[in-house]
């Protein structure tokens, strides 16, 4: 379903080149539950960026469905990027003036479908995450969790095939860390969504099919 293939990622400066990846090769199956652990600044982020199409490596290239992408300029890149992959963030990015069914359909905007059309995948999807009470509240008056389980709705109302977490459980205490691992979960088995969740615990990789160990921006075994 997604494959890395001799990825590489510097940043470069007018003084200095940061080597952030290093000829990364990678396949994540369609149905997989991966999490991606390291240590901070090892590229952990930057590479789950490379998976979800945000950024472009230096060299080697990204197949999605065995398709290699080939022009990161190109416009279908966004639409392939809005329809198959959904971004959980582990600081949320609500757009606090706008009510939770709203930040939820944002996505949703990029494609060809009625503004009824967009309400009610956006309700169905507050609906699957436990938040159908929550519909007409503000980002400000949710709980940590709660915000976290409306950036999953946002995340998956469009039905994408991949999910990519950063963290998602980074900024809670156990108990809703438990509640959203709980929920990625039931995504997992329920919904057969393939998921890879960059994280710092070793309780919530090894709840995970597979764990996958970055080093100085090197896979490591």
């Amino acid at each position: 379903m997604l494959k890395l293939n001799n990825i590489s990622k510097s940043f470069q400066t007018d003084r200095i080149e940061t080597i952030a990846l290093s000829n990364i090769n990678l396949h994540i199956e369609k149905g997989e539950f991966v999490s991606v652990m390291g240590p901070s600044g090892c590229g952990k982020s930057t590479l789950l960026n490379i998976m979800g199409l945000l950024d472009q490596p230096s060299e080697g290239n990204v197949a999605v469905d065995d398709k290699a992408i080939e022009s990161y300029q190109d416009k279908h890149i966004t639409g392939l990027r809005n329809e198959k992959i959904g971004f959980i963030f582990q600081s949320f990015h609500l757009i606090h003036d706008l009510r939770v069914i709203d930040n939820v359909e944002l996505p949703l905007l990029y494609r060809n479908i009625s503004a009824k059309e967009r309400k009610a995948l956006a309700a169905a999807a507050l609906e699957k995450v436990g938040l159908k009470a929550r519909t007409h509240h503000y980002p400000t008056q949710l709980s940590g969790g709660q915000q976290q389980r409306v950036a999953i709705a946002r995340a998956i109302v469009g039905k994408p095939e991949i999910l990519l977490a950063d963290e998602p459980t980074g900024n809670l205490d156990s108990h809703m860390g438990d509640e959203i691992m709980k929920l990625l979960e039931s995504l997992h088995q329920e919904e057969q969504a393939t998921i890879v969740m960059v994280t710092h615990d070793e309780e919530m990789a090894k709840r995970t099919g597979r764990t996958i160990r970055v080093f100085d921006g090197q896979l490591v075994h």
